[in-house]
């Protein structure tokens, strides 16, 4: 995906936000939820928490159930995991929002800020709208509103374009490998959130949330680079 047009560029830097891992700690919840359903079919649920990992549910279903799967069979099989993941969810959002997210968000509500997700359009909508957050996002855009999904950078080009921003001014904060090639591949720096507090490969800092105390010095020597 290309941008096209000329841009008019917003002074400082723009952060965007995946959603899963970053926004929300979900992933142990989609975790869990893809073990229960997996136990209704023939189908190994071992290293499930890997192997979904910034993935879109059609990728992560044809590598459970095979090549073979329809597409009528892997939208059914989709919208039935992601109902039993905004079931067990919605009663919990707060406790499971990434710790010190809204007061980053706050302390930034003077920049661009955006949201780039490969979750569906319905997960997306329970966490920004359930957790009152859309308000703080000038852009949200998910794997179906582009041609192809991470970890090519068309997300997060979107992101860039809606929020009326060049790419190489956006500081992105990823967990998955696929979402961090992605923000590479627009030339964006990368902050990588990992709940386990190890240092994730190819970002310029790695935090373990938003509490992190490196993240607000980093961030202001961002300015001057």
């Amino acid at each position: 995906m290309t941008v096209s047009g000329p841009l008019t560029v917003s002074p400082g830097l723009a952060l965007v936000f995946d959603m899963d891992g970053v926004l929300i700690d979900s992933n142990p919840i989609h975790g869990e939820v893809w073990r229960r359903y997996l136990q209704n079919f023939s189908v190994s649920a071992e290293e499930i928490d890997k192997r979904m990992q910034g993935k879109r549910n059609d990728d992560i279903l044809r590598e459970l159930f095979g090549t073979a799967l329809s597409h009528r069979e892997i939208l059914a099989h989709g919208a039935a995991k992601e109902a039993l993941y905004r079931q067990l969810m919605a009663g919990q959002l707060e406790e499971n929002l990434m710790p010190g997210l809204r007061d980053i968000l706050d302390q930034n509500r003077q920049r661009p800020l955006g949201v780039g997700s490969n979750a569906e359009p319905a997960n997306i909508d329970l966490v920004l709208d359930g957790a009152a957050l859309r308000g703080y996002f000038g852009a949200v855009v998910d794997g179906d509103q582009v041609a192809r999904p991470k970890p090519a950078p068309d997300i997060y080009l979107r992101v860039a374009q809606l929020l009326a921003v060049d790419p190489r001014n956006c500081i992105v904060f990823e967990d998955s490998p696929s979402g961090i090639a992605a923000a590479r591949a627009m030339g964006a720096r990368v902050v990588g959130v990992c709940r386990q507090g190890r240092h994730l490969p190819e970002t310029d800092l790695s935090i373990r949330d938003f509490a992190d105390a490196a993240l607000p010095a980093w961030l202001a020597a961002q300015e001057h680079r």
